[in-house]
């Protein structure tokens, strides 16, 4: 599966880098495939590791934070691995299909 989710702390003002970091600390060290974007990070891999990376990343924000905000979305399907990546090449591919015939993006 692919898990992709926000944790936000809510209560300590509009700098939260320093704490989302620590979520993101938490996905780096699990092991799992990750890319963390401006607005969520993604990781892969079974449902148990995914849900309990994402229930330490929230910990890890609880830990200073009065409030936490989660979101998460999953794409969950059995068999496929190396989804992170396999999905944007397969969408870069079919960007530069249509780059090649000419096409204007």
């Amino acid at each position: 599966m692919i898990v992709a989710f926000s944790v936000t702390p809510l209560g300590v003002g509009e700098d939260v880098g320093e704490y989302v970091a620590d979520a993101v600390r938490v996905v780096r060290e699990s092991g799992l495939p990750n890319r963390t974007d401006a607005m969520f990070t993604s990781l892969e891999g079974d449902w148990d590791e995914c849900m309990d990376v994402v229930r330490r990343a929230v910990a890890a924000v609880e830990r200073r934070a009065p409030r936490v905000s989660l979101v998460l979305k999953a794409d969950i399907r059995q068999g496929v691995t190396n989804g992170l990546t396999s999905k944007v090449e397969s969408v870069e591919r079919q960007l530069g299909a249509q780059d090649a015939g000419g096409r204007e993006g």
